[in-house]
């Protein structure tokens, strides 16, 4: 690229990040070696690559601490929160899984609205938005049953006997009083806990010693964990356990946190459905979407939800058919852009579309380069591109994987804005 060509579009980058009264988008200019572009029929984008947030930039709150896979960090919404919208904006995910974005823009003062297709999502981020007093949780859980009937499925290999009965108590209570209609938010409150305790690799889960828990494994390879560790399930007592972790959870909290989640809850928008048609948002009536979509075949959502659904009374089969695994950049291109159209409809003029992607296939498909001319085509405006890089993660330790290496440690942001 031309010097003059890179001043250019580094000039318009700048000041494509300064809305009104907002920050700018870099606390410094950027070095030189940080620099490169993304061509498009348009003419060639920015792209910086940066530590612009890292996990402990003013430590997010622990009300985030809900597993789900596939999530990003809550410092990646909050660093576009802050710049480009104001108290009182909407900001959108039609992707939300555990609710992230909207946990964060709630925490912020801002309106909320999600979209996810997969009923889980709704389950773990609204109960967030009205979180209770534990003493009332406490309360209402001396009043959850500590036994529940089988269902004929064995999960013998995931839970002590005693575990599992008071498993059953619980699921049966939260489908019992939601078939009735009285399931309230100490109900949700409670539910949205136990499904992220029921599975994991300390004893504040439920389980054995297993993966993760933002993902499930099979009956069959769990029990292949228990031969291999020569381990057996040992009680836990669930609702002590659904009571720590919910003062965890609430740790921390400002009493100005407190209050901008009381009023994110007032006209907070949850949908559950295809991204691609969102008739409950209104036209224009969001500033801000910060998302990330299903990447292609990455993520099998679900294998890795098979026990929260069967916790929550959901059919994990169903919604796996309703989220997009696609195999190809075509198909996947396909969908996105057509989400790209619908985020324009609902995006106000002057709003934006932050879109978080990785680097799939081992780091061959950089998908911010695929995204980028989708946007285009859907109408709105490209600034560019912000990789975020960052050391180690817990997580990619887990599992082997190399710092920044396939993607896992880097974030592809796309940054668009609706003219």
């Amino acid at each position: 690229m031309a010097k003059d060509s890179a001043e250019a579009v580094r000039r318009n980058f700048l000041s494509g990040f300064i809305p009104g009264s907002g920050l700018p988008i870099f606390d410094a200019p950027p070095p030189e070696e940080a620099w490169d572009s993304v061509p498009s029929e348009q003419g060639p984008y920015p792209r910086l690559s940066l530590e612009f947030w890292t996990s402990k930039q003013r430590q997010a709150a622990n009300l985030h601490e809900i597993s789900y896979r596939a999530c990003y960090k809550p410092q990646l919404p909050r660093h576009f929160i802050e710049r480009l919208t104001r108290p009182g904006d909407r900001v959108y995910d039609p992707f939300s899984g555990r609710g992230t974005t909207i946990l964060e823009a709630a925490l912020l003062g801002r309106r909320v609205a999600a979209n996810d297709v997969n009923p889980l999502s709704r389950m773990l981020a609204e109960p967030r938005l009205t979180p209770p007093d534990p003493v009332a949780v406490a309360k209402r859980l001396k009043a959850i049953p500590r036994d529940g009937a089988s269902d004929g499925l064995d999960l013998g290999m995931f839970f002590h006997p005693d575990t599992e009965a008071e498993i059953r108590g619980l699921r049966e209570w939260c489908l019992g009083r939601e078939a009735e209609g009285s399931l309230d938010e100490l109900d949700t409150w409670i539910r949205m806990v136990a499904t992220n305790r029921l599975t994991g690799h300390s004893p504040g889960f439920f389980s054995v010693y297993t993966l993760p828990p933002n993902q499930a494994l099979t009956a069959e390879k769990q029990r292949q964990i228990n031969v291999k560790r020569n381990q057996s399930p040992t009680p836990r007592d669930t609702h002590a356990l659904i009571l720590k972790k919910t003062k965890q959870l609430l740790s921390g909290l400002e009493p100005a946190q407190w209050h901008h989640l009381s009023d994110a809850a007032r006209d907070a928008l949850f949908l559950t459905g295809d991204a691609r048609a969102t008739p409950g948002l209104a036209a224009g009536s969001v500033a801000l979407t910060v998302t990330s979509p299903p990447f292609l075949d990455v993520v099998d959502y679900t294998g890795d939800n098979w026990l929260r659904c069967w916790f929550n009374g959901l059919d994990a089969k169903a919604i796996g058919r309703g989220i997009s695994t696609a195999r190809t950049i075509e198909a996947w291109s396909e969908t996105m852009l057509a989400v790209f159209e619908e985020l324009h409809r609902v995006t106000r003029v002057g709003g934006f579309v932050a879109f978080e992607v990785g680097e799939v296939r081992r780091g061959k498909l950089k998908l911010d380069e695929v995204v980028l001319p989708l946007g285009l085509q859907a109408g709105f405006r490209a600034h560019g591109v912000l990789v975020n890089t960052q050391s180690f993660t817990k997580t990619a330790h887990i599992w082997g994987v190399g710092n920044n290496d396939k993607g896992t440690n880097s974030n592809r942001v796309v940054l668009f804005e609706r003219g």
